[in-house]
């Protein structure tokens, strides 16, 4: 029988699947049936930066006379009536998970920048957090803003909370940036010990009947893969620490195609809406079947075998193979 078991920032888990942060990682009852079906790992729901601040605030007046990066927010508190979990719940939650299920799990905190919230991750490593995910996006899209500055806070971020915790940090990522490879080898070198590729964030939508901006496709599909799949395999074996993909991982071959890009673990959220917990189990199953066909005793003996630094076709993650390929597309 084929080993499955592989290392994630120090952390051994049993097979490469983590369930990504979402809805489904916010109750104890899903997060247990869960590992039942063979999650490796959880990432918790997130926590906003946000919720954080406005937590150590007495009102919402002093979080707009505190000057908060986006005033959107205060609307969102104000005006939706949106339901928010406090940090002492947040607390209780990991407590009482760590408490019924024996995988990893990783609290995350989605963040923009690096004050007012930092506190709070010597909280969860205190309450048992096996590991934290930071989950980062900063759409460049401020003009006035140089590339130097909102890449800065990226390591902002990194420095303040690696002053406070032991626990590895993990930072996802999306893949907005001017230099995607050198920033992501950039912040490989600082002290987190692993990369996620990528976060799946907003996309705005048009009604062309209500004249409305809406909300674009919330999960991925199986077309999502090739981005994080290809930016895995450029990256893998050149990166300082270890490296998670998502995105567009909804069956057993797309786990096993990251897997051989070089990807250290897969994080599967939109299969699991789609499908159930039930969809892990089948992916294992997949993998292992895979495997025992093709003679692999664990997953050491392929990972990364088609990554770019040891593929026989580098370019094959490049520009070339687009010229090459709809030069004879006919449709």
């Amino acid at each position: 029988m084929a080993d499955l078991s592989v290392e994630y920032m120090g952390l051994q888990l049993r097979n490469p699947i983590i369930v990504g942060s979402s809805g489904l990682t916010d109750k104890t009852e899903s997060i247990r049936n869960l590992e039942q079906n063979g999650a490796a790992a959880i990432i918790l729901k997130s926590m906003f930066e946000e919720e954080i601040i406005l937590e150590k605030q007495a009102s919402i007046g002093q979080m707009q006379s505190g000057g908060t990066l986006y005033p959107e927010t205060l609307d969102f508190y104000q005006y939706e009536d949106a339901p928010r979990e406090s940090t002492t719940e947040y607390l209780d939650m990991l407590r009482k998970v760590k408490s019924e299920v024996s995988i990893p799990v990783i609290p995350s905190i989605n963040c923009m920048t690096a004050r007012q919230w930092t506190w709070f991750p010597k909280e969860l490593e205190s309450a048992g957090a096996d590991a934290l995910e930071l989950n980062l996006f900063i759409l460049p899209s401020d003009i006035k803003r140089s590339v130097e500055e909102n890449e800065k806070v990226y390591f902002d971020i990194i420095a303040e909370v690696a002053d406070r915790i032991k626990i590895p940090v993990a930072l996802k990522i999306s893949y907005y940036f001017s230099n995607l490879a050198s920033m992501i080898m950039k912040l490989s070198e600082t002290s987190i010990k692993g990369l996620v590729l990528f976060n799946r964030f907003y996309s705005p939508d048009i009604d062309i009947d209500k004249f409305e901006i809406t909300s674009g496709s919330v999960l991925s599909s199986p077309g999502d893969l090739s981005l994080s799949m290809r930016w895995i395999a450029i990256m893998a074996e050149r990166v300082k620490c270890d490296l998670a993909a998502s995105t567009g991982i909804h069956d057993g071959t797309a786990v096993i195609k990251q897997l051989l890009a070089g990807a250290d673990a897969v994080q599967v959220v939109s299969a699991l809406y789609r499908h159930g917990g039930e969809r892990i189990a089948e992916m294992l199953h997949d993998l292992e079947t895979w495997m025992d066909k093709n003679n692999f005793k664990s997953i050491e003996d392929f990972k990364g075998k088609l990554s770019q630094s040891k593929s026989d076709n580098p370019a094959a993650y490049e520009r070339v193979q687009f010229m090459k390929y709809f030069r004879g597309y006919t449709g």
